[in-house]
């Protein structure tokens, strides 16, 4: 009991020198208004966010302190109704013309067509990495968990839990990866009628307006950003069942059946397939096995 007691006591001594941390903190806690506000609320205990869009401004909320590989999570209920021309993002960024970036974006919809949700990841302020699905559920009548998941192996985004898509680490062959930068969880909800429906075809209505997205439960299992020095204490020592490990590599054969399920089924863009766009000079990415 002793040696048990011991081991505890050194585990958290150990996690708090290189300072991993699980953000439970309500989203009045551990977010904030960075545009917008007059819009938006945080309401009932701090822990459901309203992001409101009209004709005199979106919204936005981004988290107080940046991270450096974990979990980020929300339960997000999209703009319901006729919700064409909105964008409702999710998604984790650092600054700056280099910055690196890890999206989810959800295009709208006229009433009775689905979303299209969007993915994108930048390296060195590069993107042009775009994968779309359509939800295999109505993303406007209840909250589902969206989940961007970012080691130093690999990227993965999660919807309920069930994995869409994966990026993997491939910088030792001269492909870029996100892990130098600290990056803030952000989310946001505006007006981008001139691209998001039908490639801008459909505008917004604004006698519908207001359109208002619905948040609940951040939840970040992540290691603060404290500079280029947290890089390897991040990636060597936070704790394996945070899924920072470096040790973590691949998907569960099970998680891999249900990614293929969604991508056979509802992927309807694939960058890694569009010839035509990158004039048959695909990104070296596309030759590569992310699963």
């Amino acid at each position: 009991m002793a040696s048990l007691r011991a081991f505890l006591v050194a585990l958290f001594i150990f996690a708090v020198a290189f300072d991993p941390s699980s953000v439970n903190a309500k989203i009045s806690k551990s977010m904030y208004f960075y545009w917008g506000a007059q819009n938006s609320a945080m309401l009932g205990n701090g822990d459901d966010l309203q992001l409101v869009l009209n004709q005199a401004s979106g919204s936005g909320v981004k988290s107080k302190r940046p991270f450096l590989f974990g979990s980020m999570q929300m339960l997000i209920k999209l703009v319901p109704g006729n919700s064409a021309g909105t964008v409702t993002a999710y998604y984790v960024s650092s600054s700056g013309d280099t910055h690196d970036e890890i999206d989810f974006e959800f295009l709208g919809n006229t009433s009775g067509q689905p979303y299209t949700i969007h993915t994108n990841i930048y390296t060195q302020g590069n993107g042009s990495r775009e994968q779309q699905f359509r939800p295999w559920f109505d993303p406007t009548a209840d909250f589902h968990n969206y989940t961007i998941h970012w080691n130093p192996t690999e990227v993965v985004w999660y919807i309920d839990n069930v994995p869409i898509r994966v990026f993997r680490n491939y910088e030792n062959e001269g492909i870029a990866y996100p892990n130098k930068q600290g990056m803030r969880v952000y989310s946001s909800l505006w007006n981008a009628d001139n691209w998001a429906t039908q490639g801008g075809r459909v505008k917004i209505d604004w006698t519908v307006a207001p359109f208002i997205a619905r948040y609940r439960n951040f939840r970040a299992r992540a290691c603060k950003w404290n500079g280029p020095v947290s890089i390897n204490q991040c990636a060597a020592n936070t704790p394996a069942n945070w899924w920072t490990s470096p040790t973590y590599s691949k998907l569960s054969d099970a998680q891999l059946g249900q990614m293929n399920w969604v991508r056979d089924n509802y992927m309807i863009y694939n960058y890694c397939n569009d010839t035509r766009r990158f004039n048959g000079q695909m990104p070296p990415e596309c030759f590569k096995a992310q699963f």
